[in-house]
């Protein structure tokens, strides 16, 4: 048994942290389940737990094979892996694919395995990936605005363009994650603030474009302009039915809650397993519950910042900087919604919702910040048998020098008449 928990290596914290969230995840997704299966129709309590216990099990064999690549070999795909991401994107925003029928253009179908994936979340790595390695590549040299515009511009607008229309949010953590990367990797000041007034400019020319001209709108244009009409409207003409329904669970739960498994609103609560399963969570597990999950990822946050800080280089600094922290704002802005901090959006809770995708991205991004974490130890290792082969060695020459004069005193004759 030691022998195999040795092969799980890197920061044992993060590995702690992971598996409480994974298994803390079964309590909430059963209570969810429940709903799925008696209100909606969907399948079976018993199936629905095998889904999530196998889409969590794969996830953690994921952080297994990643964690043990050697993360410096991503310096050489960062610099293209968003190219074939980019292409992937294009491929899934043209097939406008229909789930349920609704609009789920953001999903892309593999029909030989007859699974269905979010090409968006291989876009946030493959970004993170690309600007690490920009602002350690290019860390010591001076160069201009338009010149760092073309390098960076290219690959963030190709990645970001055809993940907006179908999904706001990931769009919009991406950049916001981007840009504080920039901003810790010391990208010029001057520089970021002409990015946020170009970004500013474009967004304020689509939306009056889109009011002049409704026909040229995205298809989910309504539904954006709809949750932000919503966000913090005491309108009742306003469909606030998902929003309210958190509240009331949240405000059902009390201190302590109604216990596991006995929330009443994950009947009402649509997407109570994933996009609301904070909610859910705070009703069985009340005030108590709630504070525990966000302090289990604010302490997850500590970790990610710890490893990034003791990166043997800079590309790994901010790579874990950017990953974790992509993590942890995902999992702020799921907790945001259910208490009406953020406007209603599509963003699950890591490592608790349900669902393939968003599970296993985080596991690929997890994986490589303890790639990171596991060469900072490896380093640590080499420099302490270089401090104990050293004293080794000086002790050796020590124990020489002492032979020596023994021998030294021994075939003087002088000094053994003095010495008697």
């Amino acid at each position: 048994m030691r022998k195999l928990l040795s092969q799980f290596q890197g920061d044992k914290a993060i590995w702690a942290y992971v598996v409480l969230l994974a298994l803390f995840s079964f309590m909430p997704v059963f209570s969810a389940s429940t709903n799925l299966v008696h209100v909606v129709g969907t399948g079976s309590i018993v199936g629905l737990l095998f889904k999530h216990f196998g889409h969590i099990f794969v996830g953690i064999v994921i952080i297994f094979f990643v964690h043990r690549i050697p993360f410096d070999r991503l310096k050489f795909i960062a610099p293209i892996a968003w190219v074939p991401v980019a292409a992937l994107l294009y491929i899934t925003a043209a097939q406008g694919m229909m789930i349920g029928g609704a609009n789920a253009s953001r999903w892309l179908k593999i029909p030989l395995l007859n699974i269905s994936f979010q090409p968006s979340s291989l876009g946030w790595i493959a970004l993170i990936a690309y600007v690490s390695w920009f602002l350690w590549r290019f860390a010591d040299e001076k160069y201009t605005f338009s010149w760092s515009l073309l390098w960076l511009g290219l690959p963030i607008v190709a990645v970001v363009l055809p993940i907006l229309p179908s999904n706001l949010s990931t769009a919009v953590i991406i950049l916001f994650t981007l840009g504080l990367l920039m901003y810790v990797g010391r990208y010029p000041m001057k520089y970021m603030a002409k990015i946020i007034a170009i970004g500013a400019i474009t967004i304020a020319l689509a939306v009056g474009m889109f009011k002049a001209f409704p026909d040229m709108a995205p298809s989910r244009y309504k539904t954006w302009e709809a949750r932000f009409a919503r966000f913090g409207s005491d309108d009742k003409d306003e469909d606030r039915y998902q929003i309210d329904n958190a509240k009331i669970a949240i405000a059902q739960g009390q201190m302590l809650g109604v216990g596991p498994g006995k929330s009443v609103q994950k009947n009402f609560l649509p997407q109570s397993s994933s996009d609301f399963i904070y909610a859910i969570i705070v009703e069985e597990f009340g005030f108590v519950g709630g504070i525990a999950i966000l302090l289990g990822y604010i302490l997850l946050l500590f970790r990610f910042l710890v490893v990034s800080n003791k990166a043997p280089n800079l590309f790994g600094k901010y790579l874990a900087f950017g990953l974790g922290f992509s993590i942890i704002f995902q999992a702020f802005i799921n907790m945001g919604v259910a208490v009406e901090i953020f406007p209603t959006t599509g963003q699950p809770l890591p490592l608790v919702s349900s669902g393939g995708t968003s599970i296993w991205m985080t596991c690929v991004s997890l994986g490589i910040i303890l790639s990171i974490s596991r060469k900072e130890e490896q380093v640590k290792q080499q420099l302490a048998d270089r401090e104990r082969k050293q004293e080794a060695f000086k002790q050796l020459l020590e124990e020489q020098e002492l032979a020596t004069d023994e021998e030294t005193e021994d075939d003087n004759p002088m000094r053994a008449v003095l010495n008697k």
